[in-house]
Parts: structure tokens; sequence; C-alpha cells
């Protein structure tokens, strides 16, 4: 649901920051889901010396419970192949911006992401794409600006094709990230989102699974067929067919943004998780 006012316009796609920062779609918020709902705040722990977990776990003693296996490791290599040990995660920020600003450039930094707490906000909001909600407060891109556009037909009310536009500057900047680049930045990183993972309450369980399965869940979004209906049962929108209103908060995001922006987005996470996913046997 998305409210008539503006909260609906506080997220922008978090399934996008995820696929185009992931450090974002998301960075597939991405950034648009925010604004169409209340906040759903998940809760942050403070930073802790998590280490991350091993691609194969010992042998549980008689009784115990075993962790989850984990089935997408990062390169283990990856971290160290740094020349610098990486921050403490409550001081990540500085280095997450520098690297992102030879990712995708200042200007692109300074008008969508959220400076602070960078990784946590990526963690969350990844965490929660899959989910009904997604935590509003915790976003880590910037509100999209304007309001959400509809057209009347009669009585009907159909979401207007001229809301899209208004998500086209941040899917320039995706369409444009190099995927490769973006890949290793998060292989070097993710001690730091294992330890925010962590952090959230699943000890023992490995954040780039999560990753994988949240953007597959962003990858089976459905195929609409436009007019897209929508009703307002109080303040908030909805979208008219149940079954689209009860999709998972990513895919709703995905088509609200409109077919051919979330083509772009789409294409973008198949080459990211191509990259960060175990291969099939």
């Amino acid at each position: 649901m998305w409210n008539k006012t503006d909260p609906e316009e506080s997220f922008r796609n978090t399934v996008i920051w995820v696929a185009a920062a992931v450090v974002a779609a998301a960075l597939v918020g991405v950034g648009v889901y925010y604004r169409f709902h209340k906040p759903h705040p998940a809760p942050v722990a403070a930073s802790a010396a998590i280490p991350p977990p091993a691609t194969s776990a010992p042998t549980p003693l008689p009784g115990a419970q075993q962790a989850p296996a984990v089935q997408n490791p990062v390169p283990p290599a990856a971290a160290a192949a740094s020349a610098k040990p990486l921050p403490p995660l409550n001081d990540s920020d500085s280095v997450v911006l520098a690297a992102l600003d030879g990712l995708i450039g200042h200007p692109a930094v300074t008008r969508f992401l959220v400076p602070k707490n960078i990784i946590r906000r990526v963690v969350v909001t990844v965490d929660n794409l899959p989910r009904a909600k997604i935590a509003a407060d915790l976003r880590p891109i910037q509100p999209t600006a304007g309001s959400t556009l509809v057209d009347r037909q009669g009585g009907i009310t159909l979401l207007s094709a001229r809301n899209y536009a208004r998500y086209t500057p941040f899917v320039d900047v995706v369409s444009k990230l190099d995927v490769n680049s973006l890949a290793q930045l998060y292989f070097r990183l993710y001690p730091l989102f294992q330890q925010a993972y962590e952090s959230l309450g699943y000890p023992g369980k490995y954040f780039n699974d999560r990753l994988v399965a949240a953007i597959d869940s962003l990858l089976a979004t459905p195929t609409v067929s436009a007019p897209v209906t929508l009703v307002r049962p109080n303040v908030f929108w909805q979208y008219s067919d149940p079954k689209l209103e009860a999709l998972p908060a990513g895919q709703k995001l995905l088509i609200r943004m409109g077919p051919q922006n979330a083509a772009i987005i789409e294409a973008k996470l198949r080459a990211f998780r191509a990259l960060i996913a175990k291969p099939p046997r």
C-alpha cells in the first residue's frame, strides 16, 4: 500500500539499491516502497566483533542443533586481498562512501544515498525485500521526489504511466553500473555485511544466502499488463487485485516502477547474481 500524501515516496527501491550498490536493491530497494508505506523499523543491534561464518560447519555434538549449510559462499580471500584492513562496522561509512564515489560517481552518491549506517541499512532492506513490509526508517536510499501519480477513468483509479518517470534518474544510474566492480566491492566488504546481518538476530546464518534469496524473489516478479488499477480503502493506496497486493514488498515495488524500469533493474540483478551465487551443478 502507499499513502496519498507522501510517505509512499520515502522508498527508492531497496531492490534497486541492492542491485545498484548493494552496499544497494534491492540496492531492490532499492527506493520507492518506503513512500508507499508506514514505517516498520527493524531492530539494529550494536556493533560486535562477529566473524563471518565458516563455509563448512564443524560436526555438531550429539543433540546439538546444526546451523544451516552455506549455499552461496563468498570467495574466502576476497576481503584479505585488500591492502587495507576493514574498519569496524560502526565506523565503515567513510570507506563505503569513498568506494561508491568511485563506482557510481560522487553526484549520484550524494543525490541518492543516505550516508549514515549504510551497511546496516542495506542489510535490513535486503532481509525485508521478500517480506510483506520493509523497514522504512532504515532505508539506504533518499526518498523519491514527488507524489504518486494516478489517472481516473470513470470510477476506476489507475497507476499512471507518468509515475514511472519519477524513478528514471535512479534507474539511469543502475543501468551504467559495472556489476563486476560492484561484486568485487561487495566481496571486499563482506565481513561487515555478515556482521550486520548476524547483529539483526541471525547468528550463524549467512548474509550472502539471504541476498541471493532476495534477488530471486525480485526476479520472480510477475509480469503485469497495464493498466494497473488501484483502490484506497483508507488513507493508503492498494492494488485492487488481491493477488498483486499480497506479493512481497520488493515485487510490488518493481511493478510500480513500470515495465521498462523494472526490466533494467532485473537485468542488473541477474548479472550480479551470477557473480555472487554458487553456479548450479
